[in-house]
């Protein structure tokens, strides 16, 4: 049985048009179980008796169990969900001012293995197939009864190390029928895999980039980032600025501050250089210390020191604190404790 949570509204469109239906059943189906949350095609009200025989002879809802469920202080909330072959993947919901945003999962387990990052304490296991990004949406959704306004996939996993499924997930949830979340809504985080974010700069969806850097430099980045020795700071740079020049859309840096590693004022300099007139934003981020890793996140003055550097260098930059301190929020860190 094919999985409904599974399928682009186009993939859904050509199928029933092949199958003698109309083509505008597939926007109805797609209504139902997004905008209404239908999980019987029987109650599918205003299709065909034989369009719900067909979707029933050929479909299946699939679903998640939640294992494990936090909640922190700041409204930040954690899931350990567990899939079907009884694997489990983390979703964290953030609440903002400007609305509720998810982070999903795509892969199980993470072979970037990042030094400071628990996700890499697994080694992947499989790619997500997409209905399975797309369930955590939902199950969210459908747990804390709110609307999911912004999506960021940067959960476990590299997204574009399972670029097609990541890819077909943001699809299925930007669909006007489906969840409407705006392109704009969605970010998508790479440790820079450089093929990929050239192929990325070549999509129409107007989804937000973000690259995690973590290091000005090769030295640096390559102590905390293994990929780097594949895809040098110099050549992610590169693809970064065509990225920009190719969608004229502004691109993130995502930089988490490591005290004595990467959260110098001479690193702050060495930072401004290097992303110089580039359309960018750089994402600090206070790290979430995570026990198995002998590291710790940087002071508040030495984070704040940090961040006035850069500004004062003209780099449109933000401090960000990590949320969920006193949960599991760290990505694998409560997969990482159930296996």
């Amino acid at each position: 049985m094919e999985k409904i949570y599974d399928y682009t509204l186009s993939e859904l469109e050509e199928l029933l048009v092949s199958f003698n239906f109309k083509k505008f059943n597939a926007r109805q189906v797609f209504e139902w179980i997004y905008k209404k949350a239908v999980l019987d095609f029987n109650e599918m009200s205003n299709l065909s008796k034989d369009l719900r025989s067909f979707l029933v002879e050929n479909f299946t809802f699939s679903n998640l169990i939640v294992n494990t469920h936090q909640v922190s202080k700041d409204g930040t909330e954690k899931f350990l969900f567990e899939l079907e072959d009884h694997n489990f993947i983390e979703t964290v919901l953030m609440r903002h001012d400007y609305g509720n945003s998810v982070c999903v999962t795509t892969q199980l387990g993470c072979n970037i293995g990042c030094s400071f990052c628990a996700s890499g304490l697994q080694k992947k296991k499989r790619d997500l197939e997409a209905y399975e990004i797309v369930l955590q949406v939902l199950k969210v959704a459908q747990i804390t009864k709110e609307r999911v306004s912004h999506v960021v996939v940067m959960g476990i996993g590299e997204p574009f190390d399972n670029y097609d499924k990541t890819m077909k997930f943001i699809d299925i949830i930007n669909s006007p029928y489906g969840l409407e979340i705006g392109a704009r809504h969605i970010t998508v985080s790479t440790s820079g895999i450089v093929p990929k974010i050239e192929q990325f700069s070549l999509e129409t969806k107007q989804v937000n980039l973000a690259i995690s850097l973590h290091a000005p430099n090769n030295e640096v980045r390559t102590k905390l980032m293994k990929i780097n020795k594949v895809y040098p700071i110099e050549e992610v740079i590169r693809a970064s600025k065509e990225y920009v020049e190719i969608t004229n859309r502004r691109i993130t840096f995502e930089y988490i501050l490591l005290e004595h590693i990467n959260d110098e004022l001479k690193q702050a300099n060495e930072l401004s250089d290097l992303l110089r007139g580039i359309n960018c934003y750089v994402n600090l981020i206070r790290y979430n210390d995570v026990v198995e890793f002998n590291l710790k996140g940087s002071s508040e003055e030495r984070a704040n020191a940090f961040y006035l550097k850069l500004k004062s260098r003209g780099i449109n930059t933000t401090l960000r604190r990590e949320k969920g301190g006193d949960i599991d929020a760290a990505c694998g860190q409560l997969r990482s404790k159930k296996t």
